[in-house]
């Protein structure tokens, strides 16, 4: 199998061994896992005895699960450069659990951020001690009428009183109420156990009038649709969650709107950068197993790597990877050790590295011909997963207007 050189010579011994501890699990537990789960139904994925609750149950053994948390709750204090080499090695692997896993402490971690005992002795605590994968988070911002437009901060529809969110909260005494649906793009929504659920409170505001609460979904009202049955990433599940009046502490709402435009934009830039690190991870995935095969593969008395177009294809694959993991790099980075965020930078990586992964997929698939087709080789799932990655977390297209209303903004 083809390797890659790291152009970084400044990587410290952690950081190489981060990469290969990751690397090896990426490649014995994530893949060959991925590609089992993307044979089966949605339902079945998430069935008692599936292999899926096994990779959790590794993951959090290993404490994969807890690597956003602040070092002090457990957090595996990784610097920015060391968690784009950790996304980068688990994308490698397997996109889907990549963003499965990176999504699961979501909710912890902020809960973490709030610095309220009661709420990191009840929620944070518990998910760090967890080596079963008994808690898993996912966040819910996705709504029926409301996708990528809720992330557009600092346009004028952000703003707009009609675009206000559906799923809203209001305070009665010293508990919040909430009601609503969130839609059936919730990463982990059906098997999570508690939500990052991003809600309306002043609906004068639009969007910008919104909050950030943690929900257990074991609390009365709280319901989920089925798993979504969607083109590819079999292993990232996800489903609609229901609040009817559902009852959370008022400590429990850690954002509201004066705050919510500052979170939004943070969560904006990490998740991006996040996006942009992890599909750097599939474009590589799908570049090497092109190159091996093209190695081994015989046409014309030899093997295709000897033909020119074949290596032009190649090549341009090669610029793409690269270009993608110094940009998604760059962004991780900066913006992971500045306030305010530049957050234009984590959308240009997220737009440019999901549309560099679909590329050079789709390449790979081409390269390989009539078994390029075939679900017997990885590259068939690589096309499918990286083509997903253009919706998720924010369209590409409207992503690209939230970067360039902050581009004419700041630049």
């Amino acid at each position: 199998m083809a390797t890659y050189t790291d152009l970084n010579k400044e990587l410290t011994a952690e950081q190489k061994s981060v990469k290969e501890e990751t690397h090896k699990f990426a490649a014995e537990v994530l893949r060959p896992a991925s590609i089992e789960l993307d044979k089966l139904s949605p339902e079945e994925v998430i069935a008692e005895g599936s292999v899926y609750w096994e990779v959790f149950r590794k993951a959090y053994e290993l404490g994969y699960h807890k690597a956003a948390l602040p070092e002090a709750l457990g957090g595996a204090a990784m610097s920015p450069l060391t968690r784009h080499i950790y996304t980068e090695e688990m994308a490698w692997g397997s996109a889907d659990f990549a963003i499965s896993l990176g999504v699961t402490s979501f909710p912890f971690g902020f809960a973490a951020m709030s610095g309220n005992p009661d709420l990191i002795r009840e929620v944070v605590t518990p998910f760090a001690e967890d080596r079963e994968g008994k808690y898993i988070g996912c966040w819910a911002i996705t709504e029926p009428q409301h996708g990528s437009d809720s992330l557009i901060i600092g346009t004028e529809y952000f703003r707009d009183p009609k675009a206000a969110f559906e799923c809203i909260a209001r305070l009665d005494g010293d508990e919040w109420v909430i009601k609503g649906q969130k839609s059936a793009w919730v990463v982990n929504g059906t098997v999570a156990t508690h939500a990052c659920t991003f809600l309306g409170i002043d609906s004068s505001r639009g969007m910008a009038g919104g909050g950030v609460a943690i929900i257990p979904l074991d609390l009365p009202g709280v319901s989920k649709g089925k798993p979504l049955d969607k083109l590819g990433q079999r292993a990232l599940n996800q489903g609609e969650i229901f609040f009817d009046d559902v009852r959370i502490p008022k400590s429990y709402m850690l954002t509201e709107p004066a705050g919510y435009p500052f979170i939004i934009d943070n969560v904006l830039a990490g998740a991006n950068a996040f996006m942009g690190a992890t599909f750097t991870g599939l474009a590589r995935a799908a570049f090497e197993e092109a190159l091996a095969y093209c190695k081994q593969r015989i046409q014309g008395g030899k093997p295709i790597t000897e033909h020119q177009l074949v290596q032009k294809k190649l090549f341009d694959m090669f610029i793409k990877v690269e270009s993608a993991r110094a940009l998604s790099r760059a962004a991780l980075v900066y913006n992971a050790t500045t306030s305010p965020p530049a957050t234009q930078y984590s959308i240009a990586a997220k737009v440019y590295c999901t549309q560099a992964a679909f590329e050079v997929a789709s390449d790979a698939v081409q390269l390989f011909g009539g078994y390029g087709l075939t679900k017997e080789l990885p590259v068939e799932k690589f096309f499918r997963d990286a083509r997903a990655s253009m919706i998720e977390d924010g369209t590409n297209e409207v992503l690209s207007l939230a970067g360039a209303r902050k581009l004419i903004d700041s630049y």
